[in-house]
């Protein structure tokens, strides 16, 4: 008994004398590696960054007093939370830019609307952290020794050497905490700021890019003359990498050894393979522009080319659609998902498709129901179902065929979904069957015989711990005369390639404007390649150097014959000046559609009679109208007018809402509110906002809900220097597309606002099957 009595005393005084440092640990060291964990986050490096931050806090905090720790543990809190909700909403870490939405009530309540937290289990985790932190708090403890400073030193001394020496290609969270990501943030930026000081500034910094622009047709042929095929089929495959490919990996001797679409490599087996092919960015619409254009897409997260096609005709002429109708081809595009997002509903026909059709084309019913579009087998057989349609005809032709099963959250039915431990993989192997009985399909019917098809995906959606794999893209070409062509394609290619190969298989004069390499000949000399994915600019020199450069504005240099490669020899880092050769080199080449127009203008309205739902249930697969992911430059001012008429509508009308987002959160930005749309009452609105610093990822979402039809006749947003777009609007005129000036009365209170005017009344009398129902959206996720 006197023993227990003693044993027990003791741990009473080790406890009073340590208590604040186990709870400190438990809250700042134990829930985030745990969490680190259970949210797949967990690298060396995350853990090495949350271990160094954690054991300082725990440091700093030991023997303060309660007002002092409480303030911080909130704040850290916040971060960790915050970090969380953010990367698993929209694949990003918060920013600092992004702390004034925490004080806007628009921002809150949209934010938490349907469901709240994404991870309630982590923030009651941390709320019972610092709740049992707070009831069991003690002033005075046991000081620790001064030398227990060395701890989160060697920590950050860790992470900074794996950084330096073994960069990772993971995504920024896991390898930081918020805290110490915004620290390295301004470190890097200090250390930056201080070179340009000492080496002068460069104002001049124009590097050559004419290697990445030229239309490069010296190689030597792989075929004695034109192909022999005569129509063209390409099929994009939603997000697969080039990994999915056995004969890729052997190639390129990768470490990644899973066989995700067995299927799909034995028709690799059978065509010509491009191992080392590289897709230049995420996002759908940049990787179809990439690939129907002869251009880059965007190396940042800018308005999408595609998008700024709509104010260039001219450019978008030279796109592969475009070019392939002027030599007597029909075009089509063929997607699986809805028309309107991100404005495919307008870039495909700027592409030059004669026919651009989604969700609604297809009448069968699909094997299951999938928000974003139709499974991919019921695609599959729907595309069959329309190449023999066209084989009808006696004219050549283009087809695009675009999947979205294997978009998250994914789409599989329940059979495959039991076989598969995930999602995603169930998605992936549906998708493999799919794409192979499609291919059988088209063989039986002897597409093959006359037709090139070329199978690639608009982007990659990466794996966990292959290098690169965010840019590794797939070509697969099946081609009448395969016998000359090599079963696996030597050199660095790309999207930007596919638009020069196909109008060189057919042997017909490319463009001025188009850049790329042809598949179809072979070169003696490396050449440059770019790409932007995951947040890293990358760029490799066609001689042996690799060069990626991160968030930080540091660049780390490697030696790599190729571009895509499971490993490479470190070879230094730097920043400053240098570094800014490559954001100078990506600028010059995503001004290659707008040439740094000082006035961007867009109109997104389509004319299209749109029956809409009793209620909005989701604000991406019923938005309306395709203007997302638009660039606004600083210092400028945007107006947005809109222009809405009732078709069809009950005594009730449409109710309008129109929700601005960047990165895909949600932005408030000020606007008169929107009366109802009436039968007799159309809806005309124009109203502007000042863009004092840049804005990119903006995204506007039209949403309606009522029982009827309606017409968008009208949503053009035009982007101007600030001080022409206040002179215009003192002078209280409007200046439109077409030249004409309208006046547009002020909205009262708000000077940047313009009051709803009547629209002029249309023929409400329309021929029912001109009536679309509206097609399910599908969401670019930010990877």
């Amino acid at each position: 008994m006197f023993r227990s009595g003693a044993t027990v005393r003791a741990l009473i005084s080790w406890w009073q004398s340590r208590g604040n440092l186990i709870t400190l640990a438990a809250l700042f060291l134990l829930i985030p590696v745990i969490s680190r964990h259970s949210l797949g986050w967990g690298t060396p490096l995350g853990y090495l960054s949350d271990l160094a931050l954690g054991s300082l806090l725990v440091l700093l905090l030991h023997n303060r007093r309660l007002l002092v720790a409480l303030p911080v543990m909130l704040i850290w809190a916040l971060s960790v939370i915050g970090t969380a909700e953010l990367v698993s909403a929209v694949g990003r870490m918060p920013a600092p830019e992004d702390l004034h939405f925490l004080a806007d009530p628009t921002f809150v309540a949209n934010s938490t609307e349907g469901g709240g937290l994404n991870h309630l289990h982590l923030a009651l985790a941390i709320g019972a952290g610092i709740l049992l932190c707070a009831l069991l708090w003690r002033r005075r403890e046991k000081p620790l020794s001064r030398y227990a400073y060395a701890l989160p030193a060697l920590l950050l001394a860790g992470h900074f050497g794996v950084q330096y020496y073994m960069p990772s290609d993971a995504e920024m969270w896991k390898q930081f905490n918020l805290p110490h990501q915004l620290v390295s943030r301004a470190i890097t930026s200090s250390e930056i700021a201080y070179q340009d000081w000492r080496d002068g500034d460069r104002p001049d910094l124009k590097p050559d890019v004419t290697g990445l622009t030229q239309h490069d047709l010296n190689g030597t042929p792989l075929l004695s003359g034109p192909g022999q095929a005569r129509n063209v089929l390409i099929i994009a495959m939603e997000g697969i990498p080039g990994a999915y490919v056995a004969t890729n990996r052997a190639a390129l001797s990768s470490s990644y050894e899973e066989s995700m679409m067995p299927k799909l490599s034995t028709w690799a087996e059978r065509a010509m393979t491009t191992p080392d092919y590289v897709v230049h960015s995420h996002q759908t619409i940049r990787g179809l522009y990439a690939m129907l254009c002869g251009d880059y897409s965007k190396l940042d997260n800018g308005t999408p080319k595609g998008v700024e096609l709509l104010g260039n005709p001219t450019r978008g002429a030279e796109c592969l659609p475009g070019q392939m109708h002027q030599h007597g081809f029909s075009t089509h595009f063929l997607q699986g998902a809805g028309l309107r997002f991100m404005a495919k509903d307008k870039v495909m026909p700027a592409m030059g498709f004669d026919k651009t059709l989604g969700r609604d084309w297809f009448k069968k019913k699909p094997y299951l129901e999938f928000a974003w579009g139709m499974d991919d087998k019921a695609f599959f057989e729907g595309a069959l179902d329309y190449v023999g349609q066209l084989r009808q005809r006696k004219q050549p032709w283009m087809l695009t065929l675009l999947t979205v099963g294997t978009h998250q959250p994914y789409s599989a039915t329940p059979e495959y979904l039991a076989k598969y431990p995930t999602p995603r993989q169930a998605a992936i192997a549906y998708l493999d069957d799919a794409v192979d009985a499609f291919l059988k399909g088209l063989e039986e019917k002897g597409v093959l015989k006359d037709t090139l098809v070329i199978v690639t995906s608009d982007e990659s959606h990466g794996i966990d711990n292959v290098r690169l794999a965010s840019a590794w893209g797939l070509n697969l070409v099946l081609a009448p005369e395969q016998a000359a062509l090599p079963p696996v394609k030597a050199g660095v290619y790309g999207h930007v390639d596919l638009e020069s190969s196909i109008l060189d298989y057919f042997g017909f004069k490319a463009p001025q404007d188009i850049a790329g390499r042809s598949l179809f000949r072979e070169y003696s000399t490396g050449r440059e390649m770019v790409s932007f994915t995951n947040g890293m600019q990358r760029y490799h020199d066609g001689k042996g150097t690799f060069t990626e450069c991160d968030f930080q504005q540091v660049c780390r240099r490697y030696k790599s014959e190729g571009f895509i490669a499971d490993s490479a020899k470190f070879d230094g880092r730097f920043s400053g000046r240098d570094a800014r050769l490559m954001t100078a080199r990506a600028d010059i080449l995503d001004q290659s559609v707008v040439n740094a127009q000082s006035t961007r203008e867009y109109q997104f309205a389509t004319r299209e009679r749109i029956r809409l739902k009793p209620q909005i249930t989701n604000e991406y697969t019923d938005n309306l109208i395709g203007a997302q992911y638009l660039e606004f430059p600083a210092n400028t001012r945007t107006t947005v007018s809109l222009k809405i008429r009732a078709v069809q509508m009950d005594n009730n009308g449409a109710r309008i809402q129109l929700k601005t987002r960047s990165f895909e959160q949600p932005v408030p930005i000020p606007m008169p509110d929107f009366p109802r749309v009436l039968r007799n009452q159309p809806l005309a609105v124009t109203f502007s906002f000042d863009n004092e610093q840049a804005r990119k990822a903006f995204s506007f979402h039209l949403l309606a809900e009522g029982k009827g039809v309606i017409e968008i006749t009208d949503f053009h947003v035009i982007t101007q220097p600030r001080k022409s777009a206040i002179d215009a609007s003192e002078l209280g005129k409007q200046t439109l597309a077409d030249g004409n000036v309208l006046p547009i009365p002020r909205l009262s209170g708000h000077p940047n606002l313009m009051a709803s005017q009547p629209a002029e009344s249309q023929d409400d009398s329309v021929p029912a099957d001109t009536i679309e129902e509206p097609a399910p959206q599908l969401r670019q996720m930010m990877q």
